[in-house]
């Protein structure tokens, strides 16, 4: 996978993490990959929710260790 674009979010709770990629997702291209890196176990529902609700499309979600990594598509 081919991430264009990264952001750290560990140590922030809901809803810093989701602002911060709103943030970030709006200085992309379209198609353009974000992966966020985040350690609040809400974010997991709170970036499904986001995905839903913005059209961007989640790619993927994994956990590792206390982190959970967040891929998404700019729509």
């Amino acid at each position: 996978m081919n991430i264009d674009k990264q952001i750290d979010t560990r140590g922030l709770n809901c809803p810093l993490p989701i602002l911060r990629a709103k943030k970030a997702l709006t200085d992309m291209q379209s198609g353009q990959l974000l992966k966020v890196v985040a350690t609040d176990p809400g974010s997991l529902r709170d970036f499904q929710a986001f995905a839903r609700q913005t059209g961007n499309e989640l790619v993927e979600q994994q956990q590792e260790g206390e982190e959970i990594i967040h891929v998404l598509r700019r729509r």
